[in-house]
């Protein structure tokens, strides 16, 4: 542990830092320290401070920069949260509503942005019973058929599935009016669960592709919109990331592929409350400049999901982390209102 003079000063550091953006001196720390301290004794302090890690020195000055060392210790020990603006919290209160069922996400992701001018970030819920309205096979190649799927919310979905043998046109016909016929409107589990018995009706040749577009159908819609990504842009005015081309276009590109995020999302469900992944801690190369803060939201008390803010690791945490926290909890209220209403 740091004794409280030196956890003063890396504390008033972070907070100068992230508050101006340049490294901070002896001088400007002695001044806004609130402590009755030389700056020769203020420079001691930092020596030893850098030396264990917490700070740094840019080669371009004579201040000092957190590192990611520093923040961690900072939003571990020393960090306050700040009470939101009662104008944030009705703000939050009035969107995330439980008569907007479809927009909830979305609109929880667009919050979570504008409010901080990062990145705002939401997993989906995952969802156990998702059905089709509709599905048609195409012949694409001798071994190659596309899955058009239609679902309930007439959203479009489509897959190649790469079979073990050749269909006609008039065959691939024949499975999707047998498929539309018999489990439309059904879930993809309740499906799996009577297919193997149904399926005794048709060659099995048939048989194996209806199990294939199981398969298919049900990845197809456990991935749609599985990541909902807003206000990517508002890191292009981070100059902390911004300056970096080449990081810059690594993050767009994590951005798009959306995998790597939803791992981690995933992975934040199953912690208590607000987690703050700083630099590497996230695993994610592109992310080693960033911080990642998360929290988990519910629905009648089960994990459903989770949303957070991906911005640069000069962030003010003790705003970021109030906001991300009462958004997480106004969702879940929001989506378990929704489910009683139903």
């Amino acid at each position: 542990m740091l004794e409280p003079r030196a956890q003063h000063l890396l504390k008033t550091l972070i907070e100068r830092y992230v508050s101006e953006g340049q490294p901070v001196g002896s001088r400007a720390l002695s001044r806004h320290s609130g402590l009755d301290l030389s700056p020769a004794t203020v420079r001691n302090v930092m020596a030893d401070l850098e030396e264990m890690g917490f700070i740094a020195s840019p080669h371009t000055s004579a201040g000092r920069v957190p590192t990611a060392k520093g923040y961690r210790f900072f939003v571990d020990t020393l960090m306050v949260a700040k009470a939101l603006g009662q104008d944030e919290i009705h703000r939050l209160e009035d969107e995330l509503v439980a008569d907007r069922p479809r927009e909830l996400v979305n609109t929880a992701a667009g919050l979570l942005s504008q409010l901080t001018q990062f990145a705002g970030v939401v997993m989906t819920p995952r969802r156990h019973d998702a059905a089709f309205r509709h599905v048609e096979f195409l012949r694409l190649a001798e071994r190659r058929v596309l899955l058009i799927l239609v679902t309930a919310q007439g959203d479009v979905q489509n897959r190649i599935l790469h079979t073990d043998r050749p269909y006609t046109q008039s065959q691939l016909v024949e499975a999707a009016n047998f498929f539309n016929q018999n489990f439309a409107g059904l879930p993809f589990a309740a499906i799996r669960a009577r297919i193997s018995e149904e399926l005794r009706v048709l060659r099995e040749d048939v048989a194996k592709l209806m199990a294939a577009a199981v398969d298919a159908g049900e990845g197809a819609l456990a991935e749609d919109e599985a990541l909902v990504v807003t206000g990517e842009r508002n890191l292009l005015h981070a100059t902390d990331i911004a300056s970096d081309m080449a990081r810059l276009r690594r993050l767009f590109e994590l951005f798009e592929q959306k995998t790597s995020i939803l791992h981690l999302l995933d992975l934040s469900q199953h912690a208590q409350g607000v987690s703050i992944y700083i630099g590497t801690e996230s695993g994610l190369v592109p992310l080693d400049e960033c911080s990642v803060v998360t929290a988990p939201y519910e629905v009648k008390g089960k994990v459903v999901g989770t949303l957070g803010v991906i911005g640069p690791t000069r962030m003010a945490y003790e705003r970021i982390v109030p906001i991300v926290d009462l958004t997480a909890k106004l969702l879940s209220q929001a989506l378990s209102q929704q489910l009683v209403d139903e």
